[in-house]
């Protein structure tokens, strides 16, 4: 039996159940748009705005950030071995090529670190608007559309991480710090600009996994830095579901994308945002 409770300032009756499927489907939407070319922060603020959980303002904030720890901690697990470079089972070109991955996923995240850290505070006052977000996902969804005609199911020359110079690795993590605007899509801007600079999708996919790490955390890091952890028992409890939900969803939606890119190219993504952007602007203009 799930409890109703009563909010004293506004006067209305909420049920646990609600709040408990409300925090679902965010660890689902979580977990699968985080992997995918389509903005998982554009897809959790409209899904706030149409369903918004009904605790406080740092629960709902720090909702936002910790089920995103629970996505990289997927990529993890399942790339443990490739990031582990003191696995006793690597061989040592096998650990060369994992130190070589560090120092560039490092090299590429300093663009997103800088920016991120000097315009935090203005781009979540200005910008997390449904506005920004129709315009962002409408942009790099055709942006996507073009690119994919333009190479007519070519793919890049480059298939391995190990083919990724330093350079290429800056110039995707120049591409990574755009996704700070909400609705860009982290993941989506990093393979969009890999594949500009030559890089198969696969590979530029799987460099946005391991980019993501160090980027996620480190805005993790800062938000809980400034909202802490004055939470209820309750609010606790929803936060810790949703970051587990978001961890498991994770696991299949990174399995299911290598899968996807195996024969398939980012043109459905492409008409997915822009049909997207189309809705959310009849949606938030209409209601």
């Amino acid at each position: 039996m799930f409890r109703l409770w009563v909010d004293a300032k506004e006067k209305v009756y909420y049920d646990d159940g609600m709040e408990i499927l409300k925090t679902l489907l965010l660890g689902v939407i979580q977990g699968v748009t985080e992997w995918l070319p389509v903005s998982s922060t554009g897809h959790l603020i409209l899904f706030d705005a149409l369903f918004p959980l009904h605790v406080s303002e740092q629960c709902r904030n720090l909702m936002m950030v910790l089920i995103q720890l629970g996505s990289i901690l997927a990529v993890i697990i399942l790339y443990w071995h490739t990031l582990n470079p003191f696995s006793p089972r690597m061989s040592k070109g096998e650990r060369r090529s994992c130190w070589s991955l560090w120092t560039k996923v490092v090299v590429a995240s300093v663009p997103v670190a800088i920016i991120g850290f000097l315009l935090d505070d203005f781009i979540e006052s200005r910008l997390y608007t449904w506005q920004v977000v129709a315009l962002t996902l409408a942009l790099y969804g055709a942006a996507y559309i073009v690119l994919e005609r333009k190479r007519k199911g070519r793919d890049g020359a480059i298939h391995s991480i190990d083919g990724i110079s330093i350079p290429r690795a800056v110039g995707m993590g120049l591409f990574e710090a755009l996704a700070l605007v909400p609705g860009t899509s982290r993941s989506g801007s990093t393979i969009l600009g890999g594949m500009l600079l030559g890089v198969d999708r696969k590979t530029a996919s799987k460099f946005s996994f391991f980019l993501a790490i160090p980027a996620m955390f480190g805005a993790s890091l800062l938000k809980l830095v400034k909202l802490g952890f004055a939470l209820s028992g309750y609010e606790w409890t929803l936060v810790a579901f949703g970051f587990v939900v978001s961890f498991v969803v994770s696991l299949f939606a990174i399995k299911a994308l290598m899968r996807y890119l195996t024969s398939h190219d980012f043109q459905v993504f492409g008409w997915y945002r822009v049909i997207l952007a189309i809705l959310v602007v009849l949606f938030f203009s209409l209601a």
